[in-house]
């Protein structure tokens, strides 16, 4: 795992599309997003690359995490239309290219199984973009969540549903339940990348690169995978011990490996 530190949000957004910019033009053809506060900036920066660099979308697929159950993709809520806002409404990605799990399905069990074939189909995800919840949840896998989990049917915790409330009109209106791709299968990616930026995501960050790999929390299986990038901003990384090291490595890359 490699664990870059950045001065502040705006430089951690840079450098996570710098990653996914340099894997399209090394003919990366999928790639993984996430919704959610923390990929904001990295989807500002791919959609002004595109209008200032030419990096083209042209040709790529796009996987999202996790959806709602019960929201259909007009809704203003629905991750679907959640990531065309953010980032394809502002770049070459076509549309029709950008899968995500039906949260109307009549049976999201069977819309899950759906799912995990189409993602097995397409080949291994090129770079998987992740955020991090202050639990440590990646997707909607939040702690407990086994290592081994593929795309599934999950419940909402009353926490993360609190957590959510904001993009709604109330705690009321948030889906108890998301199809979410699971641990076992964002781990078949070929890069995982997570960003975290803030004080809050401190302890989260620290759990996932320097605890235990444990279910309790989620993310840390990054530990355990062979290509895992870490991008946090100087708030997050707050809790690192060992950050002279981070770094040293990141300020001593061999040529050609830096962003």
């Amino acid at each position: 795992m490699e664990v870059v530190i950045r001065p502040d949000a705006e430089d951690a957004g840079r450098t996570v599309a710098g990653i996914i910019h340099h894997a399209i033009l090394e003919g990366s053809k999928t790639l993984g997003l996430a919704t959610g506060s923390s990929p904001l900036g990295v989807y500002q920066d791919l959609a002004r690359r595109h209008r200032q660099e030419g990096l083209s979308f042209s040709g790529v697929d796009a996987f999202l995490l996790d959806e709602y159950v019960g929201l259909p993709p007009s809704h203003p809520q629905s991750y679907s239309q959640v990531i065309r806002r953010e980032l394809v409404d502002h770049i070459n990605l076509d549309p029709t290219r950008v899968h995500a799990p039906h949260g109307t399905a009549s049976d999201p069990q069977q819309e899950a199984r759906r799912f995990e074939h189409a993602l097995a189909a397409a080949g291994p995800v090129g770079v998987q973009l992740l955020g991090i919840g202050v639990n440590g949840h990646i997707g909607f896998n939040e702690p407990g969540s086994s290592l081994a989990s593929r795309t599934r049917l999950k419940t909402l915790t009353d926490d993360t549903r609190r957590d959510n409330a904001r993009f709604f009109g109330g705690l009321e209106e948030v889906p108890r339940h998301v199809i979410t791709q699971g641990l076992a299968t964002i781990g078949e990616a070929s890069h995982l990348v997570l960003i975290a930026t803030g004080p809050h995501k401190a302890h989260a960050v620290a759990a996932t690169v320097e605890g235990p790999v444990s279910a309790q929390c989620p993310a840390s299986i990054l530990q355990l995978h062979p290509h895992a990038t870490v991008v946090v901003d100087e708030l997050a990384a707050a809790r690192l011990e060992q950050q002279p090291y981070y770094r040293h490595i990141a300020s001593h890359k061999p040529p050609g490996q830096g962003y």
